[in-house]
């Protein structure tokens, strides 16, 4: 008799073992689906969004000053796009150096956006705090692009060039500070009017900017008075301020 238990118990635990082998594992999760998108920065001049170039000879709209740019370099940061219900995406690790001599150097990919419907676009004009107070740093915020002082961090915006009615005979904007009173950095936020940006897997959305570079001189501001920046102060402000307002939505695709 016990000898019939045990076979029987081992029976049943055989089938027990059986049927757990053939227990299908449960689906993993869905992983969340994801796209990119682009930001483009189109660089022209003057209000009517004339072209942009370097190395060539530019009058001014409003001050009538002769400018040659040779070198314009920004850092676009905090990248965040807001979805219709109102909540916001905000990248990691969003850090960017634009570069307006190249159509690549002002292209942002901004990969991992979740697939969904946003309404509206911030980011930062300039290293944040953070950033500044972490000293030198790899990618884009490695000292090796020239927009880094060791003694004060980062430089937002660096824009030089040629102008002979300037007393060096030439313009050079670093504009860099952080915090208090000599604080460039700035959040800029546009909502997409006209229709919303979609991202999908496949798809392959862009938000085109314009950004007028005769900014940094407006409100009659003239090489003669301002020509050289490299450290932070009121005239960086000022100069901060004016290109700031040099970014204009233009339009979104899908």
């Amino acid at each position: 008799m016990k000898n019939l238990k045990s076979i029987l118990g081992l029976a049943l635990a055989a089938t027990i073992l059986t049927l757990a082998a053939c227990k299908k594992d449960p689906k993993p999760d869905p992983q969340p689906q994801t796209g990119e998108v682009k930001i483009e920065f189109e660089h022209a001049w003057g209000p009517d969004f004339k072209p942009f170039r370097f190395d060539t000879a530019l009058v001014h709209p409003s001050t009538k000053d002769t400018l040659t740019f040779q070198h314009l370099r920004y850092y676009i940061t905090n990248i965040r796009l807001q979805r219709t219900d109102g909540s916001w995406w905000a990248q990691d690790e969003s850090y960017y150096l634009v570069d307006a001599s190249t159509e690549t150097g002002s292209l942002l990919k901004l990969s991992g956006v979740p697939a969904g419907e946003y309404k509206a676009l911030s980011y930062m004009l300039g290293v944040d705090s953070a950033r500044n107070v972490s000293g030198a740093q790899s990618g884009f915020l490695s000292p090796t692009y020239g927009m880094y002082w060791p003694w004060t961090g980062y430089i937002n915006i660096r824009a030089e060039g040629i102008s002979p009615t300037s007393p060096t005979k030439a313009f050079t904007y670093h504009l860099g500070g952080y915090s208090g009173a000599d604080n460039t950095v700035r959040t800029l936020n546009f909502s997409f009017p006209d229709q919303n940006l979609r991202c999908t897997p496949d798809g392959k959305p862009q938000v085109h900017m314009k950004v007028n570079t005769a900014r940094f001189w407006h409100g009659g501001i003239k090489t003669a008075n301002i020509h050289t920046i490299h450290a932070p102060g009121p005239n960086a402000v000022t100069l901060a301020n004016n290109f700031a307002g040099a970014f204009v939505l233009d339009h979104v695709h899908n």
